[in-house]
């Protein structure tokens, strides 16, 4: 079914459900899908953010898994981006906590919500990625960028301090 948005006009194709009785119909789903985009702070790298957005695409179709592996790889850049590129993603997650950037609490996140995942996407077997397992590192990951770049003269000050950057 061809239908209109009657918030924004635009048109899409949606998959609608009668029950065949005269009842109730409901929209199971909506092409295009509308696209969630987190505010990320001034100053990220272009491709950290191109990562990012990316993800975000993936998941406004469903892309859970695809996402998951963007997210990854953007705290990746987002980490080499600010002197942390020697060593395993754990080491430098610990290395960025070590040194003050992020707290204790958001390695852990970073660790169990976006690295993990991410592995498991990237080499583990298949198996289903969810919404959630998404959300949850979709939303850690901003933080981080949060971390790193809201107050960029402090952090750069950590940065320059623990030798990350000249």
């Amino acid at each position: 079914v061809l239908m209109r948005c009657a918030g924004c006009g635009r048109g899409g194709l949606a998959t609608v459900h009668f029950d065949g009785h005269g009842g109730q119909a409901y929209e199971e789903s909506f092409y295009p899908a509308s696209l969630d985009r987190a505010p990320l702070p001034a100053g990220i790298p272009d491709g950290v953010v191109a990562e990012y957005r990316e993800a975000e695409l993936c998941a406004s179709v469903g892309a859970w898994r695809a996402g998951s592996a963007l997210i990854r790889s953007a705290l990746e850049k987002t980490l080499s981006a600010n002197g942390y590129s020697k060593g395993t993603l754990a080491a430098r997650i610990d290395e960025a906590a070590g040194d003050g950037v992020i707290t204790a609490a958001r390695r852990q996140r970073a660790h169990d919500d976006i690295r993990v995942l991410g592995n498991d996407v990237l080499h583990d077997e298949w198996r289903v990625v969810t919404e959630q397992e998404y959300s949850d590192a979709h939303h850690y990951s901003q933080r981080i960028m949060e971390d790193f770049y809201d107050q960029r003269a402090q952090v750069e000050a950590i940065l320059r301090q623990a030798k990350r950057i000249t």
